[in-house]
């Protein structure tokens, strides 16, 4: 028996011109994705938050680099996430773990995060007060919506993390910028000025972008100032693994006064080059830790359940790939520091932590405009001006690349440099 035929063709079927086709379903579609936008759209605002971030924001998207162009712009490791790492994601995929996480995130890797807490705060961190976020960007924005309301004071140094401030508009509160010191260091004097009457102090140590560490002292002299407020300090230590100073790298969770008064913020992101990852963790006061997670849990929801054990197998496993990471970034960082030292006109900080180096320039030229004058040199690097009003005539480099790279950047931002002298 012959299958029955679900439609015939016309025997009246003429053959038409090509002009007369009827349009593909493709045609048809591109032709609907070139129409003009609906006119019901056409007034369409943005809301208050969104308009508040791009009334003051300083962040700033380079274009692509592209052909013979070298980047130093970029911070984020250059090292592929090591081996054990994504075999352990790999497993965890294996044996199940693709389902919801609790909101908080898995207990498991909250118990050793706490562990590590309690070791700085030389006592014990609840497991309960450890946030599993979606990278410390997203940890970030947690606690600064959870915490500020529209008109609080929120002070951040000058230059900074330009995201700080994104969030504080974000939230509707007012951001205090507070210059920095001529070596990059808080100024103390200034720095108590500002604090008076404040919300919450945001800062990162390292720095991004100035790569000055933040000394004990500068710490206990903070603890100092806020002593009897009711400031919060939110405390971002994405580089604390990234340190070259003599002494010792010294978190918030150390100075006793500051421990009752301070959000910690880390990521996985840095000390264990898992950028791509988008695993960070909060912990802080139980009050605030909870309220920080009721925004997270609204804007993100709970975290990708592999990637969590994965990060584990970080966390008990990666020491010995720290150590060698670090032993990179420090030639890395004496390559670029002496090939700066070098250029007439370039006055070099110095380069205490993270991957950063911030050179100061005397060209009469904004940093915006300098960045695009050595892109058409063959060099990325990002402007000091992102990074806050103070941070002109400044730029901002990564030693988080290799050391060809660097090399070649260096040589580079000399010639740029030298054609406006």
């Amino acid at each position: 028996m012959k299958p029955r035929r679900l439609y015939a063709p016309s025997s009246r079927a003429t053959t038409k011109s090509p002009a007369a086709k009827t349009p593909s379903a493709t045609t048809q579609i591109r032709t609907l994705m070139t129409l003009e936008p609906a006119t019901a759209v056409a007034d369409f605002q943005p809301s208050e938050a969104v308009q508040r971030i791009q009334r003051t924001s300083l962040r700033v998207q380079q274009p692509q680099s592209k052909g013979d162009l070298v980047s130093l712009a970029m911070g984020e490791p250059d090292f592929d996430t090591p081996a054990q790492v994504r075999a352990a994601a790999a497993r965890a995929l294996e044996d199940g773990f693709t389902h919801y996480s609790p909101l908080l995130g898995e207990l498991v890797l909250r118990e050793e995060l706490a562990a590590r807490i309690g070791q700085l705060l030389g006592g014990v961190a609840s497991a309960g007060d450890v946030l599993i976020t979606q990278g410390g960007t997203a940890g970030l924005s947690a606690a600064i919506l959870g915490i500020v309301n529209p008109g609080d004071k929120v002070v951040i140094p000058d230059p900074t993390y330009s995201l700080y401030a994104d969030l504080v508009s974000m939230a509707g509160g007012i951001t205090v910028p507070v210059p920095l010191a001529d070596d990059l260091h808080w100024d103390l004097e200034a720095l108590a000025t500002a604090l008076e009457g404040a919300r919450m102090f945001v800062f990162c140590n390292p720095s991004n972008p100035t790569g000055i560490v933040h000394s004990r002292r500068e710490l206990e002299a903070l603890a100092d100032m806020l002593t009897g407020t009711d400031t919060l300090i939110l405390s971002d230590e994405a580089y604390s693994d990234l340190v070259y100073t003599p002494e010792p790298f010294t978190s918030a969770l150390e100075i006793e006064a500051l421990a009752g008064r301070t959000i910690y913020c880390q990521t996985f992101s840095k000390s264990y080059a898992m950028t791509g990852w988008r695993v960070g963790y909060l912990w802080g006061p139980s009050d605030v830790i909870a309220s920080a997670a009721r925004i997270h849990n609204t804007f993100n929801g709970s975290m990708n359940q592999a990637v969590q054990y994965a990060a584990l197998t970080a966390l008990k496993t990666c020491g010995p790939d720290i150590e060698r990471m670090h032993a990179s970034y420090a030639l890395r960082r004496e390559l670029m520091a002496n090939g700066l030292r070098q250029i007439p006109g370039l006055t070099v900080s110095s380069p205490e932590g993270a991957f950063y180096l911030f050179p100061k320039y005397d060209a009469e030229l904004p940093a915006a405009a300098m960045v695009a004058h050595l892109r058409n040199h063959g060099v990325a690097v990002r402007p000091g001006s992102e990074f806050g009003r103070n941070g002109e005539f400044h730029l901002r480099l990564s030693y988080a690349a290799s050391s060809e790279a660097i090399t070649a950047g260096v040589e580079r931002l000399a010639a740029g440099l030298a054609e406006l002298r």
